[in-house]
Order: structure tokens, then sequence, then C-alpha cells
């Protein structure tokens, strides 16, 4: 028991002990790792001092230098100087367009612009920027080795790293010359910017290939122009653009099927452009299977899919040798009448002067020439209305249809519509005229040639003259001629007339025979031997009698009477009896018609 207390009084005496002695150990523990701190700062600061001390004080540039994109490191000033010396000729501002901002890249220090977007390089030279390079390398030696040593040592430690130093430093080092730079501006603009690629097609042998519809861009020139001079010349040599979609009109594989395989198209003539439109190439082809092949294709991408093809007769360029080579056909008739009348013709003539159609095309005389009127020119002249010959604006533009029918039969054109005069003309053959009306009949007719053709007029000397060109490949030339079927024989007819004196008579209607009439269109070859001999129409010209007014019959003179026994009296004579008028003499070809000399065509 007592062995106990004393043991524990030992033991709370030696605790005293021990608690009075904790203080001064905690505070030497506390210094020990204070001081090992002082210590490593001490010599990092050393570290870094003499880092920076190194970095400043070498004579090179530190790893990973680039001025201007050539890289320096290692380099003294002078060796610097030398390389940008050799590399400035080749040196230039790289321009491109980034729309993300994630994907920015220094593309002047970019060593494979592979998968760089487009972009243009234009030369300092030609940008109007003059670099000194002594002043550029001087400039980047003081900045890179004039900075405390604490900062220069960190620096030469991040760029050891990787961390990469672009820059030359002072307006000094370079001049600007802001004309050449707008030239350079816009010169640019116009190689970043790009037109719109609609989706379009091609037709070769047994396929349709398909490019897929690409938006264009357009870049603004004044906008790039401030970006170029507000660019940063002391750190980098690249610059982003903005710059504007240009949507691109997209098609389906089902509108580009309705196009192709609707209709095969010859090479043709377009008069206003005055040049020549492309052939159209038939194909037949998967809609499904190339509705899909665009849908994967990238922009501008072009794709192939499997089709059947039918080409046209003749090419763009097979065409480009031989437009309007040679006269298919051609009518010259004489013009007669008022001035009035010829002026209609000619100016009717001149209308449908230069004329083209393609193959398939139709041709309406009325939609061409148009509705005759003062307001155009047309002037009133002698017409056919209702059988009577009256005075219409634009009597007498019959006669240039008329001209360009037989042109046009002479040249082997199809014939679509066509109408003879109610009396037979005089300035053309039988069965060769063709009348026509605003409102009422028209002539028409089809370029039914594989090549385009053109009608030429020409107005001289009182004649009217109508020629088809075109191309003739065969050598086949056509001729017409006329058969009459039957003549029809006018009548006299008389009519009193109070007005004229007793016994004056005039005419007040000329005569036309009446008769029908056959064409026929014969071809010869190139040889000039007969091919065909077809019949072409039917001509029912109608009779028109003589119309003459008279005056009342004149008074008997009063008889004198005889005196004297025996006399016989006087017996009146009887009338004489006018014989009829003499058949007129008919000649193979030749209508039989009698014709006043002023005889006029109509415009009905």
């Amino acid at each position: 028991m007592e062995q106990t207390t004393n043991e524990a009084i030992v033991q709370k005496k030696g605790g005293a002990r021990l608690q009075k002695e904790a203080p001064e150990t905690q505070r030497r523990r506390k210094k020990g790792p204070l001081i090992i701190g002082i210590i490593i700062l001490a010599v990092m600061l050393a570290a870094d001092l003499g880092l920076g001390w190194y970095a400043n004080s070498t004579p090179k540039f530190w790893p990973n230098t680039h001025i201007i994109g050539q890289d320096v490191s290692g380099l003294t000033a002078e060796e610097a100087t030398v390389k940008l010396e050799a590399a400035l000729p080749d040196i230039g501002l790289f321009i491109y367009d980034m729309q993300e901002e994630d994907r920015f890249f220094d593309a002047s220090m970019a060593s494979d612009l592979s998968d760089a977007p487009p972009h243009v390089i234009i030369p300092l030279s030609e940008l109007g920027v003059k670099i000194d390079p002594a002043a550029v390398t001087q400039a980047a030696y003081k900045t890179q080795h004039s900075g405390s040593l604490l900062s220069a040592g960190k620096e030469y430690l991040s760029m050891h790293r990787g961390r990469r130093f672009i820059n030359y430093t002072g307006a000094s080092t370079y001049e600007l010359d802001e004309k050449a730079m707008a030239e350079a501006a816009e010169k640019a603009a116009q190689a970043l910017s790009y037109p719109a690629q609609d989706t379009s097609y091609t037709v070769e042998d047994g396929a349709i290939r398909l490019t897929a519809a690409m938006d264009g861009r357009q870049v603004d020139t004044h906008a790039l122009l401030e970006e170029i001079k507000n660019l940063s010349w002391h750190y980098d040599l690249s610059l982003k653009v903005s710059c504007s979609a240009v949507p691109a009109k997209t098609r389906t594989a089902q509108e580009i099927y309705d196009e192709v395989s609707s209709e095969v198209r010859n090479a043709g003539y377009d008069a206003a452009t005055q040049s020549i439109i492309p052939e159209q190439v038939g194909a037949d082809f998967d809609v499904a299977a190339a509705q899909a092949a665009l849908d994967a294709a990238q922009p501008g991408e072009t794709v192939e899919v499997p089709a059947t093809i039918e080409y046209p007769s003749v090419t763009a360029e097979e065409l480009k040798a031989v437009l309007f080579r040679d006269v298919l056909g051609e009518a010259r008739t004489k013009v007669g009448g008022t001035a009035a009348r010829k002026s209609n013709v000619s100016l009717s003539a001149a209308s449908i002067n230069g004329y083209v159609m393609n193959t398939g095309d139709i041709f309406s005389y009325n939609d061409t020439v148009g509705q005759r009127t003062a307001a155009r020119g047309y002037k009133p002249a002698p017409a056919y209305v209702k059988g009577e010959t009256v005075d219409e604006i634009g009597g007498g533009i019959c006669q240039t249809s008329s001209t360009l029918y037989l042109a046009c039969l002479r040249s082997n054109l199809e014939i679509t519509e066509r109408y003879a005069h109610r009396y037979i003309p005089a300035y053309i053959s039988a069965g060769m005229d063709a009348t026509v009306s605003w409102g009422g009949p028209d002539y028409k007719f089809t370029n039914n040639t594989d090549y385009p053709i053109k009608i030429e007029t020409e107005y001289s000397g009182g004649y009217v003259t109508v020629r088809v060109l075109g191309t003739n490949v065969t050598g086949i030339t056509a001729r017409m001629t006329n058969e009459r079927l039957s003549t029809t024989n006018f009548e006299v007819v008389y009519e009193d007339d109070p007005t004229l004196a007793p016994g004056q008579e005039t005419v007040k209607t000329t005569p036309y025979t009446g008769s029908k009439w056959r064409t026929y269109r014969h071809l010869y070859d190139k040889d000039g031997k007969l091919i065909s001999s077809t019949y072409e129409a039917t001509s029912d010209y109608k009779v028109r009698n003589k119309v003459i007014v008279k005056g009342p019959a004149k008074a008997a003179e009063p008889s004198t009477p005889v005196i004297g026994p025996g006399e016989i009296p006087v017996t009146p004579e009887e009338p004489a009896v006018l014989p009829a008028e003499p058949p007129v003499e008919e000649t193979p070809g030749t209508p039989i018609v009698v014709l006043p000399d002023d005889f006029l065509d109509g415009a009905a």
C-alpha cells in the first residue's frame, strides 16, 4: 500500500517536470519546418535568380522563340537577323476564315495547313509592309532579355516547357503602305469569296453524276482592310476574317429526273444573247437511289448513279460549225399597189426578220407580227372584207405571210396551219399563198429539222424577199407544183344607178374567176434525183362576178314624118347583140383570173 503511494508520488512529480518542459520543446519543434521552408525558398530564389541571370545574360534567344514565324531559338540577334533577311521574301500574312472560336490556331506557326480552312497568304511586299530585320531582332532580343531576374527565370523555364515566344516590338521596325494594303485586301477578299454551288448534274456514259449543293461565301473587302490595319504586327502574321454565307439552291433527285427524263433536246440558239444553247441528254435512273446518294454526300461532293442514256442528234460542239450555214428555201414576190400598202408589206417583213426557231418550235405569224395598228406604224390600204375590197389598217400584209409560206415550202418545213385567200392573189402562184387576219386566220409552221433556223427578210426595189437559213446536212431540196382541179367563170351583172348620166356605165366590182387547186411537194436528193412527190394542200378560190352600174336608158329621138304619097315607113334596126367575153388562154401552172391593173391583196 505504501509502495504504491510512493510510486504514485514519484510519477506525479515526474509528470510535473514533463509538463514544465513541454512549451520549449514545442517551440523548437515549430521553428524547425519554418527554417527548412526558408532554406528551400532561399535555394529556389537563388535558383530563379540564377536562372534569370543566365536567361538575361545569354547572347542567344531562348528556346521556342519565333519572330515573324521564323524559329530563332538558340540564335544570337545577329544570326537571327541573317535568317530573317533570307526568309523575308517568302513571309506573308496568312488570312483564313474560321467561324468556330475553339478552332482558332496560329496560322503563322502551323507546319501543316492541310487541315486548315480555305486561306490566302499575302506576301508582305504586296501588303505594303516593310520590315527592318535588324531592328526586329534587336527589339525582340531586348524585350526577351530585359525583364527582372525573377520574371526572366520564369519565362525561360516556361519556354523550355513548350510555350512559344512570338514578338517583335516597336513601330520603328516596320512601315505600312495603305494603298498597297487596300489593293491586297481586295485581292484577298476575292480569293476567300466564292459563289454558291447549286445542286447540279452531268450525264455521262451509263451514269448521271450529281453534285450536292454547297453554300458560297462573301468576304467584305472594307471590313477585311480594317482588320489588316488593326493587326498586331508585333505579335503574329495570321488573321481570322468573318464572311457572310451565300445560300445555294438545292434540288431533289426527283426534280432532276423530271428534267432529264422528259425531253431530249438538240443544241439550240438563243437570239437574245447570240449564244448556243447546250444540248439536253435524256437519262432514266433510280430516283430513290439518287436521292440517298445526294443526302449522304458532303457539300460540293459529286456522286455517280447508274442511268440509261439517250443522246440528242446535235450537240453544241457540232452546231457551232454549221449554225445557219445554208439557205434552206427562198421566195421573192413583187409588191404593187399604193404607197400605204407597200409600207405595210415592208413593216410586216421587218417584224419577222431575224426570228430564230429551235428544233420543235412553232412559228405564229399573228403572234410574231402582232396586231396591226396605226400606233405601230401600219396604214390603211385595200383589203378583203366579206368579199369586198375596202381600205383597212394593215392591208397588204398577207403578201409577207404568203411569201414566207412559199419559202417554208421550198425549205421542206412542216406547215402547221395555213389558209388560202378568198380570191386568188396576183403576186404568187395559185396554192402558194397564206392569208392572215388579226383575230382570224393565222399562218403557222414548225421547225422539224434537227438544227435552229432563222428567217431573213428584205424589202428592196419593189420586191419582198424571204429566205430561211438553217443547216442542210442531207442536200435534199424541195420544189412545188400546182394542179388546177376546176374553174368557175364569173358572170356580168348590171345594176341601175339613177345618179349616172343616161347611157353611162362603170365597173363597180372587178371580177375574179373561181378555181380550185391542188399543190404538191417534190423532194430531190443532192444529185437532183426525185425522191418523193407528196400532196401538200388544196386551195379553193371563190368566184366574184363583174358588177357594172349603168344610168337610165337614153330617150328615143322623135321621127320626122315623110310627106308625100307612097312613102315607105322606116323600120328601126334591131339592137346589136354583144358577143360574150373571149376566154382567157390557159397555160400550165397559171391560174385563170381576170384582174384589174391595180389589184391589191388584202389583210383579211
